[in-house]
Parts: C-alpha cells; structure tokens; sequence
C-alpha cells in the first residue's frame, strides 16, 4: 500500500461542506430561495448556446464585458462609479478570496480576520501557507476597532478580512469602523523585500450587501483614496445564482492587476461569462426579491425573540438565534420535521437562512414543536469544527 506525500499541514482534514439533503424547507446555505423566472432561464440559455458553438477557442482571459456590466450594476446598487479595470470576478468569491491570499499573503505572512465569522477564511489562509491570525468581537459582535488597530500594528498582517454583513451574525459594519481599520492598516503590512513599508490590504466581505437595511452604505463608497481595500460581492446570494458560481471584487486598478498574475489562464469559461452576462441584463428581476426577503429576515427576528429566544439584528438574508442547552438536538428535530438548518457560530446558536413564506411558516411549526421539549439555555456538549 502506497503512502501518498502530503502536504505538512493537511493530514486528517476535511473538506468544507454544508449537508446536502432533499429536505422540503432547505435554510441552511443562505440560497436565495427563489429560482430565475422561464424569460432569465431562457435568456441564458440562448447566451450559454450562442457561447457554445465557440468551444473550440479559449475564453477571453480578463473578460472586459463581464467586468463593465459588473461595474455598471455596482453603480446602480450602491452608486460607485467605477470602471472595470477596477473589477475583478472569478469562479465564486471562494476563488475571488483564494486570489487575494495569492497575491498578497504567503509563507511568512498573516491574515487577520475577527470570530466568529466565515468558516472559510481559515482555509484560505491554510491552501496558501499564510498564518491565520484572529481576534474576538464584542458580545454583540461588533469590531473592537481599537484592539483591531493594536493588533494590526502588532502583527503587521499581509491581508485583514472582515464580512460586512458578518456571516453567521449578520452584523454590518459601521462606515467609522470601516475607515479605522483602513487608517490602521495604512503602512502596517508586511516589510517589502527592498525594506519599504507596505500597506495591509483591506477586505471587506459583502456577500450579503444587497440585503442590507436602507440606510446602511456599503464599503464600495471608501474605495477612493484607498488602494489597500478590496470589497468582495457575489452572484450567489442576491441575484439567486448560486449555481452560476460568480464573484467579484471593487478595488483599484494597482490592486485588480496584482490578482490578475496569480489567476490561472482562462480561469473564468465561455459559458459561465455568457451566463453571468445574461443574468446581469435581468438584475431587477433576479434583485426583485430582495425587498420581501428583508421583510422576511425582520419578520423571522421579532418571532424568534416572542419565543424567547435572542435573535441578533441581521443585515443579511440570515438570523442567528439560540441559545439552546444542545443546539444539535435541536437542529435534529427539525430535520426531522423537513426543514434543514445550520449548527455554525458561537456555541449554542443556530443560524437560518430566510425562504419563502410557505418555508418560514413550515420553520416556524418545526421550532415551536421542538422548543416544547428543549431546554432553552445552558452549555452546548460539543462544538462542530
């Protein structure tokens, strides 16, 4: 038998991955819950069958058009004026994010993120030999901006990653903290080769922008003046895309071009650029949504807390709730009644994804039914990695 020579680091890992199960009310991967209407699918699959009979070549390498109609929609959604050499898009914001530690982290050097939030980012760290370094927010989760700033200084980090909205707390992040960290990291990365001064880079996640709560601005409108900040977005959650697999990132032109020699060749195919590009020609319809799911995700907090239970206010399509002496119980007792959620974040808690009416109702019988023989507070028996 064969001993195979794996990487120092990696032995007895596990993949990511949420369960997979056919379940009636799925609420645990933060899906937009409603499919593309048969005009979207139609559009798309003209553009993926027009794309198709070109197979034979390779796909444009930096995809121009996809980067300017993302530049576009940004502009209507936010209101930031950007041209698409500051776009960049890859394979999902996984892949988005896997460039970033690319480029700018490595062997002998940090990422900084804050707890409890994206179980991924470790792995980013690890697939590209960068420390992974961590500090704890606030009970509210909140940033402790001033312990950010210590620590930033202290450990003069290669890249800072902080989610706005937080997954799995759906915390969003002030514009003031926002600009403390990025004043903070300003010559506080790594030291060059040739001895210089660097600036950490600055991500801000914001997976979940769309479903913000009006009034509440995205980091899109820092990006001037700012040259360390990348903010990373998504197709998947909003748009109701997922399984298109787009993300994407605002950043400047210094910035985007560093991403841009790490990328494998003709990382982003034909077909998943023709798909995107159809699917950006229907935003309002595919974005139509977004307003009953906030709807929805309030509603979702204001019952859970009647029950009395705490629900942490959420800027996402998501509610973080609990405590509950064995979350996993809990958990089990839904799926046992069909609906499907998350064991993720601080201990005890458990995290919901907002579906439809017809889903939240059936969430909602599922919860009361297992409340009624669950002990509401106490020590969660055992943490999920």
């Amino acid at each position: 038998m064969s001993s195979l020579p794996i990487r120092p680091g990696l032995e007895g890992q596990t993949p990511y991955g949420a369960p997979e199960l056919d379940v009636p009310a799925r609420l645990n991967v933060n899906e937009n819950p409603y499919a593309p209407s048969p005009a979207v699918v139609a559009d798309i699959a003209d553009a993926v069958a027009r794309a198709a009979s070109g197979l034979n070549r390779y796909p444009d390498r930096d995809f121009p058009a996809l980067r300017q109609a993302l530049a576009d929609y940004l502009g209507v959604e936010s209101g930031a004026r950007l041209g698409r050499d500051q776009i960049w898009a890859a394979n999902g914001s996984n892949e988005v994010m896997l460039h970033l530690l690319q480029a700018f982290g490595g062997p002998g050097r940090a990422c900084l993120s804050l707890t409890p939030t994206y179980s991924m980012y470790p792995e980013y760290a690890r697939d590209t030999l960068t420390e992974y370094v961590t500090i704890p927010r606030r009970d509210d989760f909140s940033i402790d901006v001033d312990a950010t700033a210590a620590a930033i200084a202290e450990r003069r980090p290669a890249v800072l990653i902080t989610a706005s909205p937080n997954n799995p707390t759906g915390t969003a992040l002030p514009p003031a903290a926002a600009r403390a960290l990025l004043e903070a990291a300003r010559g506080n990365g790594p030291t060059a080769a040739d001895g210089a001064p660097t600036d950490c880079v600055v991500v801000i996640d914001e997976a979940y922008a769309e479903f913000r709560r009006p009034g509440v601005p995205s980091a899109l409108e820092l990006l001037e003046g700012n040259p360390h900040l990348a903010v990373s977005r998504t197709m998947s959650k909003a748009f109701g895309a997922a399984g298109l697999r787009l993300g994407y990132l605002a950043a400047s032109r210094e910035l985007v071009d560093m991403l841009r020699v790490v990328r494998l060749p003709y990382h982003l195919s034909a077909i998943t650029q023709a798909a995107a590009l159809a699917a950006l020609a229907h935003r309002e319809e595919l974005m139509g949504q977004v307003a009953s799911l906030r709807e929805e995700r309030d509603s979702l907090v204001a019952w859970l807390r009647s029950q009395g239970l705490t629900a942490h206010e959420s800027d996402a399509n998501f509610v973080l709730f609990g405590p509950f002496a064995d979350r996993h119980r809990v958990w089990q007792d839904l799926l046992d009644d069909g609906v499907l959620i998350r064991v993720v974040g601080p201990e005890g808690f458990l995290r919901a994804s907002v579906g439809t009416p017809e889903e939240m109702t059936a969430f909602r019988a599922a919860l009361t039914k297992a409340l009624s023989g669950a002990r509401a507070v106490g020590p969660d028996p055992q943490e999920p990695a």
